[in-house]
């Protein structure tokens, strides 16, 4: 038998799945969130700061690796030939020629800057503003591949941010590189930046690679846009490469460290959602959910059936991002479970300010209490929500609480919950939050028929999905289509597994991998009829709050 490791680094925690490459079987899974972040460290949430320590993903990965590994079967370690990563993006680093993340040498341990910049770091919005405004007038349009308008989450922006508000960085960073280009380049013993290989994935869709122009933004484009820039452009590369292709094998210290062989390939690295969709088993004409604390939405089509379109204000479309060969297409939702959690945080608040400060009851069982009814919080909404008939609430919200990702990326736009009475409720306000996420989701299937992309179905994956029947039958009724939920808890690193799989020559094919190792589904939702008209109604409400917001964002 043989077997291959995906590794799927999300916002919080690292996922380690280690599968048979036969049939798809998960062998083991371990879960480790990184200890820094979990602390709070680096980041400054009323500034949108998010920022995550490097040793945070090698620590967890050596961790989870080996826990996967302690409760598989003897012999698994050996039999394992490959192993995939993917991460959110876009979540850069600056680096040093050597291709180190700066906050890996002593002088820049603690600096925020010299840390990768998590995907949902929206600190460089001003610096978005002038990519858009800057590209609108140029000779060659450099977003016109992702969606026309680049965002503060993307790689361009957060790099140009942090030259100019800190001068030790901007002196010594010498290159740029994604979180999931990273990992297998430590792993396989690189030791200059200039030899890292970047990925198809994150260069096309965050930093506005493509082939048309000769790869990367031209100089000329990036030091008009800020002269700190000047030189990165040469530093950087000039290909990029689909996640299914070797990039070395591990190195003797990293297979010491993981307990695995250096007969292990290491494939190229790719965003989360990306690989999630091969996870999902994805085809042309299927749009797959992403959904956890944003969503990402992605689909793909042939060359054929995109042709010459570009379409408008979603994340790019490129060409190789989630299958080789075809046109990989992005958008999603800034936040998505994290406005539920927003309000979780709500209403605990007198919990961790007043009960906390008790002194009735000892330090001890005042935290299993407050422990015991914050995990109850959001099952309990859910019970009285579903109770709530949809056309009874007044209540309508927007689901911007982290900005717009798409359609029509805007980080400056804020949350909205209007039609607020004296009998609006708790669970009343998560309902008009479920639907809001719910509605969000509907601008983006719109947005894509709109511009001529076809839908016929939907896969829904993660948490949420697996976990929320509330959720997932609003978002059916919102939609008006069926959602088939994926049976695997572990879609992402599933789909890592594949490419794994594919790049250590199991497969020739990522298709032939997907046919092979797909989990089926566990789940179908159908669309309510009843709740289809109502929410169709409740839709255009949603839509003319948005047109109020944005209006004066």
């Amino acid at each position: 038998m043989k077997y291959v490791i995906g590794v799927d680094y999300g916002s919080d925690s690292v996922r380690a799945l280690i599968v048979n490459t036969g049939t798809g079987e998960e062998v083991a899974t371990s879960v480790k969130y990184y200890p820094r972040w979990e602390e709070g460290k680096y980041c400054n949430p009323s500034k949108n700061q998010y920022r995550q320590h490097p040793l945070d993903y090698l620590e967890v990965l050596e961790a989870s690796i080996k826990e996967c590994l302690s409760t598989s079967p003897e012999g698994t370690a050996e039999n394992i030939v490959g192993i995939a990563f993917d991460t959110t993006g876009s979540t850069p680093v600056f680096t040093n020629e050597a291709g180190t993340p700066l906050s890996l040498l002593p002088e820049f341990a603690e600096n925020p800057n010299a840390m990768f910049v998590l995907w949902k770091d929206h600190t460089a919005i001003k610096e978005a503003t002038e990519i858009n405004e800057l590209a609108s007038k140029w000779e060659i349009d450099y977003t016109s591949y992702e969606g026309g308008v680049y965002s503060s989450e993307w790689y361009w922006a957060k790099a140009l941010h942090i030259l100019r508000q800190d001068e030790s960085v901007r002196k010594a960073a010498y290159s740029i590189v994604e979180h999931c280009e990273w990992i297998p380049a430590i792993l396989t013993g690189v030791t200059k930046s200039s030899d890292i290989v970047r990925s198809r994935c994150a260069c096309g869709h965050k930093a506005m690679w493509n082939e048309k122009w000769d790869g990367l933004p031209g100089e000329e484009f990036l030091t008009t846009l800020d002269p700190l820039l000047s030189g990165f452009r040469d530093r950087l590369f000039e290909k990029t490469f689909t996640a299914e292709k070797p990039v070395g094998k591990l190195t003797e210290e990293w297979a010491k460290r993981l307990g695995l062989t250096t007969n292990v390939v290491v494939a190229g690295g790719a965003f989360d959602c990306h690989m999630g969709a091969v996870g999902a088993n994805i085809k042309p004409h299927t749009f797959v959910r992403v959904i956890g604390t944003s969503t990402c939405d992605i689909m793909v089509a042939s060359r054929e059936d995109i042709g010459d379109n570009l379409i408008r204000g979603i994340c790019g479309q490129v060409e190789g991002s989630v299958i080789p060969g075809m046109i990989g297409l992005e958008a999603g939702q800034s936040a998505f479970g994290d406005i539920y959690a927003w309000f979780k945080h709500v209403l605990e608040f007198p919990l961790n300010n007043i009960l906390s400060k008790s002194t009735v009851i000892d330090d001890e069982a005042k935290q299993k209490l407050i422990k015991e009814t914050t995990d109850k919080i959001i099952p309990a909404l859910t019970i009285e929500a579903e109770k709530t008939p949809i056309d009874e609430s007044t209540v309508i919200a927007t689901d911007w609480m982290n900005g717009r990702r798409t359609p029509d990326a805007n980080q400056k736009l804020t949350g909205t919950i209007a039609g607020l009475t004296l009998g609006s409720t708790a669970p009343r306000i998560f309902r008009a939050l479920v639907e809001a996420t719910a509605f969000g989701s509907r601008a983006i299937v719109e947005r894509m028929r709109d511009e001529g992309v076809r839908i016929d179905n939907v896969i829904g994956i993660g948490g949420i999905a697996l976990k929320s029947p509330f959720v997932m039958q609003t978002l059916s009724d919102v939609l008006n289509m069926p959602i088939k939920v994926c049976k695997t808890e572990q879609a992402c690193a599933l789909g890592a597994a594949m490419f794994a799989a594919t790049a250590a020559g199991v497969y020739v094919t990522v298709e032939d991998a997907q046919e092979a190792m797909n989990s089926g589904f566990e789940h179908e939702y159908i669309p309510n009829p009843e709740n289809v008209e109502i929410y169709s109604s409740l839709y255009k409400q949603y839509q003319k709050i948005g047109e109020f917001t944005a209006a004066h964002a």
